[in-house]
């Protein structure tokens, strides 16, 4: 199929690109890699009368340290996300999650920013995003503001963007020593959107669970964060009886469960069940491993 007629401006700058996307009044789109775009266009599902290629704005494409965080250009493919020793040695977590993503012909063009701004709900980013405590940071025609990632996902394909914003950059803290993490999902074939995942992380002292981060993508409209199986492990030994009261919280956690031809809600929510379970195992043992 072939996309609807369509402008195409290729501006080298955020400010040039806040201006066009104001300009446009609503009806312009941001190619950031357009690994979900152009399909969108392709079926017509999409109709802009412009489209904004990002892709010549080099100040968006970046890995580094800042201010004892990682700053990350929303323009940064995930290949380069995947091959970062920053990321792979400081946040393994976001690194194992790229792995994840589709195929190396996927993640050599889809971008960091692109997939966050996409806001699919069994992608893999939003969910480590909003685990991670991630902070987003936005440009637009009324300047600069930063959004955490718990307020950046109202609803599917939906985020806190205003019409002329750009999404610029997402700043994930570093691992904490003697934490774990895992991230796990169940797809019908390697590469494809999740059916159910979870991403876990755990901080373990002197032999007690201190701190945790649950919450379930591929399940339910946006991430899910699994608050009481959170609260319920705190100061608990980490071991197959707290992790399986965990796994029954996020089963309970699921209000909205996605139902489609190639899983039922009951089906997803046993699996959010199974994953945490064995997320929070997996966790575990790098937590203690690192300590």
């Amino acid at each position: 199929m072939k996309p609807p007629p369509f402008a195409y401006a290729a501006p080298r700058s955020v400010a040039d690109a806040t201006a066009l996307l104001r300009a446009s009044d609503g009806d312009a789109k941001l190619l950031a890699g357009g690994q979900s775009l152009l399909p969108l266009l392709a079926m017509r599902l999409a109709r802009p009368s412009l489209l904004v290629d990002l892709g010549r704005i080099a100040d968006l494409d970046y890995v580094r340290e800042d201010d004892g965080m990682i700053a990350i250009g929303a323009m940064t493919t995930k290949t380069a996300v995947e091959r970062s020793a920053l990321i792979r040695t400081r946040q393994p977590l976001l690194h194992d999650a790229t792995r994840l993503i589709g195929h190396p012909q996927i993640r050599n063009r889809g971008t960091v920013g692109g997939s966050m701004a996409q806001a699919d709900p069994a992608a893999e980013y939003p969910a480590v995003a909003v685990a991670l405590g991630a902070t987003l940071r936005l440009a637009g025609e009324r300047g600069e503001r930063s959004v955490d990632a718990a307020a950046f996902f109202p609803s599917p394909f939906t985020t806190a963007l205003e019409p002329s914003e750009i999404l610029t950059e997402i700043r994930v803290p570093m691992r904490a020593a003697g934490s774990g993490w895992s991230v796990l999902e169940i797809a019908r074939r390697h590469g494809d959107f999740a059916l159910a995942g979870a991403v876990v992380m755990l901080g373990i002292e002197s032999g007690r669970i201190a701190s945790a981060r649950i919450v379930l993508f591929g399940v339910a409209p946006v991430p899910v964060r699994v608050s009481a199986g959170e609260a319920a492990l705190l100061g608990e030994s980490p071991g197959r009886p707290a992790f399986e009261h965990a796994a029954a919280c996020a089963r309970d956690a699921v209000s909205e469960p996605l139902s489609d031809p190639h899983a039922s809600a009951a089906y997803r929510c046993h699996l959010a069940g199974v994953l945490v379970g064995r997320g929070l195992a997996e966790a575990a043992a790098r937590a203690e491993g690192s300590s």
